[in-house]
């Protein structure tokens, strides 16, 4: 079988638009090749015949007739085995990928006898049965068209042809000859991308061969495959209403080259271009220096303003985050910018995420409930860098005229030292091992103990193993917490808040 991009592959249906002659089948195959021949390079293309055993597809009493459409259309343009068999050599010696659409089980074995690439099941044939068990006894990919034929269906076809893994894809089609653009129903494919996201969603139409909008519409909605009736009209024969001419399929492609242009990369961001880069950062406001700042400073934001115009490798405000921190490498005067030059950037935000993830884990290790969107408060006294040694984190259930919060210790982490001039607290221990140090009095504690901590009196705790303490107590204040090492107090940016950060 040929290699077949299912991504792009557009079927063009002769139907019974041969007219029962093998030379202008032939015509037409060759007319459509001639019109694909400049998007060879772009998408894959499929040529569709329909196989119908006539012998028996035909009641036996209805031979000949001509009062019934079908009957006169089908036994007019009937071929044999050996003439449909020169059209299906043809669309190979074209580099076309063969496709056929069955109506009876004695089809199937004609398509499995001439070598078909691909199935095509008919809308009308979306659910007979007997005709779905024998295609789906064949090794050969299928498509189907699922015209008129309800969800409940669809589902139970799509789960047949799943549960014997076939290669099965999915057309939105109407039954509609020609289809009005009022009922083209387009978001039916919305539908089956979302309903079926594990197989590929095609479109297969019959709208007026002069509509070139409509398979723009199909493509940004995501179908990948589609097919169209054609033909060519001669002095011996016309053409239906909703089959393509030759040059109209040259159109419906062009049509189809813009929208995919339009539409773009699919399953990942697109190369951004470089005008559209230098726009917006022009468009920035770039971050100037408040006041003088000497080499080796930390910048803060109040060390900083933002304006426009930027300057080229100025740090822009988008660059700014409580997870990014700036060092100045070089004096920098008081209005002048922030560049990549003068300044060093540190990123927090593998290291915050780390601690979040080890915290969950301790969490779950002492099957602690946590409400959804608690604030979470990263204590990092001496810098994030040694939280694994100095710090603590802080889950706030409530803080009214009681407080409720989690604390959450690591693995040999301790929090320093320090007082509460306001708030008395009280730990239960929910996880894990604490040692206390009360008023220089140390003393372990382990799960389901519980500890009282005045008002002034100096304490720190530690962990060796994790744990979780529940901290009842008085109003919390921000500024109530007194700590021994100055160096504590001094440190400005000692904690990171997160809100969201269950997920």
């Amino acid at each position: 079988m040929k290699n077949i991009n299912l991504k792009s592959l557009f079927v063009f249906d002769i139907a019974n638009n041969h007219m029962g002659s093998v030379e202008h089948g032939l015509r037409i195959i060759r007319a459509v090749h001639e019109a694909c021949k400049d998007f060879r390079s772009l998408f894959d293309f499929g040529f569709k015949f329909q196989y119908r055993h006539l012998d028996t597809f035909i009641h036996p009493d209805c031979k000949g007739r001509t009062d019934f459409k079908y009957v006169k259309r089908f036994s007019e343009t009937r071929l044999n085995e050996d003439q449909y068999k020169a059209l299906k050599d043809e669309v190979d010696n074209l580099g076309f990928v063969s496709v056929c659409t069955p109506f009876d089980e004695k089809s199937v074995d004609l398509i499995e006898k001439h070598d078909f690439d691909i199935i095509k099941i008919a809308s009308c044939s979306f659910t007979d049965w007997p005709l779905l068990e024998r295609i789906a006894k064949s090794d050969k990919p299928i498509i189907a068209s699922a015209a008129g034929v309800s969800l409940e269906d669809i589902d139970k076809v799509v789960s047949f042809f799943e549960h014997r893994e076939k290669d099965f894809s999915l057309n939105h089609c109407v039954a509609e000859y020609p289809t009005l653009n009022e009922n083209l129903q387009l978001n039916q494919i919305d539908l089956l991308r979302s309903r079926y996201p594990q197989i590929r969603i095609g479109y297969s139409t019959h709208e007026n061969p002069d509509n070139f909008d409509s398979i723009k519409i199909a493509i940004a909605k995501g179908a990948t495959i589609f097919e169209k009736h054609i033909g060519v009209k001669t002095e011996a024969f016309g053409l239906n209403a909703y089959s393509a001419t030759p040059d109209q399929i040259r159109r419906w492609l062009k049509s189809a080259q813009d929208a995919f242009e339009m539409c773009g990369v699919i399953g990942r961001r697109s190369k951004f271009t470089e005008k559209e880069i230098r726009v917006l950062r022009a468009l920035r406001r770039g971050v100037f220096a408040t006041r003088q700042i000497r080499k080796g400073e930390r910048i803060e934001l109040s060390d900083i303003f933002l304006a426009i115009p930027v300057a080229e490798n100025q740090i822009t405000a988008n660059d700014l985050s409580k997870y990014t921190e700036f060092y100045a490498e070089a004096d920098i005067v008081a209005k002048k910018p922030m560049l990549l030059s003068n300044t060093r950037r540190v990123e927090t935000r593998e290291k915050v995420y780390n601690i979040v993830q080890t915290v969950k884990e301790i969490l779950r290790k002492g099957k602690v409930v946590v409400p959804g969107q608690a604030d979470f408060e990263i204590s990092h006294h001496y810098g994030i860098d040694r939280f694994g040694q100095f710090g603590l984190t802080m889950i706030t259930v409530v803080n009214r005229e009681y407080c409720k919060k989690l604390l959450i210790l690591l693995p040999g982490q301790k929090n320093p030292e320090h007082y509460h001039k306001l708030k008395e607290e009280t730990f239960h221990i929910l996880h894990g091992d604490v040692q206390i140090n009360l008023g220089g009095v140390e003393r372990g504690y382990k799960t389901g103990e519980v500890v009282t901590i005045e008002r002034g009196t100096k304490h720190s705790f530690s962990s060796k193993t994790g744990a979780v303490i529940e901290e009842i107590s008085s109003t919390h204040y921000s500024d109530d917490s007194c700590y021994t090492d100055s160096e504590i107090t001094k440190n400005k940016r000692r904690k990171t808040w997160l809100t969201y950060w269950m997920d």
